[in-house]
């Protein structure tokens, strides 16, 4: 699909030093547009964008979006907020904070100069779905009390707002519903059973499967997702999503368990814990949508995909020993 930029333009990213973030921040980069990248660090870290230190089109700001922000921007993507249960979980008023008063005042700042923006949403939107694969237009079955509800609303009243503010002011809006995506940058720490599967299989420790593991989910490579983001930011103007955004390649957690161990030839054994509340038994996409309208679908399969994400955290954990070794 032929890039319709026709002229620089002033980006916005907030959550930019975040995984996805700093992916997004590259690929802009190189499409020739000057970023504003915004980030509270609470789960970015600099090291994503340190590489960017010296970039003439490259700003950071460090700024928590729950408060206003009074700049002068183009288009906007708005992602910020921590997408892992241990992360979102660790301060849920916070996080339901960082979802609702950052969707207001990201929509508040485009409303004010007419930026179209769009909105990283998620799968968690459809809960612990009865309807399988998920399309855009099934409606969820979400516990709005329960330990992982603080994610799961607040995104979902955040596409509320997005729609609201379409129909009420004319925003130009884009939502994606992002399904599980993995790479490089990934937090070593996030729970995510990627990130959790390859750092123990690397340190040769148990790798914890919940359940017996027949629960299964699909794993979207980070450049493909952000390939996502880049043709639904350029549709035009009536097309709002939302629109799923992953990898309908289905795999149960023991296979992902499996696989991880064989690539990194790793001595770990399998054990198996309990399940977490409200757990997802099936979350796959149906990107029929994002198919037809944006012509996208995937191109990178898993084991393609888990090479460069097990040297990424190969290089993290070995810098973390060293550090170790030198008493820094």
């Amino acid at each position: 699909m032929a890039r319709l930029y026709d002229s620089r333009k002033r980006v916005l990213i907030t959550g930019g030093a975040g995984f996805l973030g700093s992916h997004l921040v590259d690929r802009l980069l190189a499409l020739g547009h000057e970023i504003l990248c915004v980030d509270n660090l609470f789960t970015g870290t600099k090291r994503n964008i340190d590489h960017l230190r010296a970039h003439p089109r490259f700003e950071f700001i460090r700024h928590d979006v729950t408060f206003p922000l009074y700049v002068e921007v183009d288009e906007i993507y708005n992602l910020a907020c921590p997408a892992s249960p241990i992360h979102y979980q660790y301060d849920p008023v916070q996080t339901t904070k960082t979802s609702v008063h950052g969707a207001i005042n990201m929509l508040g700042l485009a409303k004010r100069t007419r930026a179209k923006i769009f909105q990283a949403s998620t799968s968690e939107v459809y809960g612990d779905p009865s309807v399988h694969p998920q399309p855009e237009d099934y409606w969820g079955n979400v516990n709005p009390i329960g330990l992982r509800s603080c994610y799961d609303e607040s995104k979902r009243c955040a596409e509320a707002l997005f729609f609201d503010y379409h129909r009420q002011y004319g925003l130009n809006i884009k939502v994606a519903r992002i399904f599980n995506t993995y790479g490089p940058r990934m937090h070593p720490n996030d729970g995510r059973v990627v990130s959790t599967f390859i750092v123990q299989a690397l340190r040769d420790e148990p790798i914890t499967v919940f359940g017996d593991g027949s629960q299964t989910r699909s794993f979207c490579y980070v450049d493909d997702l952000i390939e996502g983001f880049l043709r639904l930011m350029e549709t035009e103007d009536g097309v709002t999503g939302p629109i799923n955004l992953g990898n309908p390649g289905e795999f149960t957690i023991l296979e992902l368990a499996e696989k991880v161990i064989e690539m990194t030839n790793s001595r770990s054994k399998i054990v198996h814990r309990p399940l977490p509340a409200d757990d997802p038994r099936q979350r796959r996409p149906d990107i029929s949508r994002a198919h037809s309208i944006l012509g996208w679908e995937p191109t990178v399969p898993l084991s393609k995909g888990l090479d460069p994400t097990i040297r990424h955290f190969r290089e993290l954990l070995g810098e973390s020993a060293a550090l170790s070794a030198t008493g820094g």
